[in-house]
């Protein structure tokens, strides 16, 4: 995906404000061999590219003064109640150097899964995203998880991801559960009343 955004001369809370009132959103570059630079994006195009999913996860490319630099989107900063991006950092990524990502998981196959097929139970979403070490051309979009086996009572890892090839997963020394599998509290006292009757 590609960012255009202009070099920022002027900094400080008076900059930043006209900036904004002129539809524009003040950023920064950080990161590699390079000074950070401050920079400003056009506001209606950052607002619309963080409502994509590839936008969060994606190596981006910046584009300023005609020069192309890979970038992250890091982090960015809402205001509170209107729908206004007041900040946006990217970092700079090298082709050769892994990055840390959080990268989207896709849920896929859970109305074939023995649990709910065949128990009606329901998948819960533990996690709806997760960290990954990888160099930035193998960055998935997303992570898909494959539900098709899953049953009741059982429970999905971050272990038991199938992961692209050149991706692993940051951990911090727990293995993440992903989904779990259980039949609603409801369902089952009402199943156990009709075995009951019988």
């Amino acid at each position: 995906m590609k960012v255009v955004a202009f070099k920022r001369e002027l900094q400080g809370t008076g900059a930043s404000r006209r900036l904004r009132n002129s539809g524009q959103t003040p950023g920064i570059i950080y990161g590699g061999t390079e000074a950070p630079v401050t920079i400003a994006l056009d506001h209606n195009a950052l607002y619309h590219a963080l409502k994509k999913e590839a936008f969060h996860g994606s190596v981006l490319d910046l584009e300023i003064d005609g020069k192309v630099q890979k970038v992250l989107l890091r982090d960015f900063q809402m205001h509170a109640y209107k729908q206004l991006v007041l900040h946006a950092d990217f970092q700079r990524v090298d082709a050769n150097q892994p990055v840390h990502v959080k990268v989207a998981l896709h849920f896929e196959n859970a109305e074939v899964s023995p649990a709910v097929k065949l128990h009606g139970a329901t998948i819960s979403h533990v996690a709806n995203e997760i960290e990954v070490s990888c160099l930035p051309a193998n960055l998935p979009e997303f992570i898909a998880v494959d539900l098709t086996n899953m049953d009741v009572g059982t429970t999905l890892h971050a272990s038991d991801l199938k992961l692209p090839e050149g991706v692993t997963i940051v951990t911090h020394g727990a293995d993440i559960t992903v989904a779990t599998a259980s039949v609603p509290a409801g369902q089952v006292s009402a199943e156990a009343a009709a075995e009951e009757k019988k």
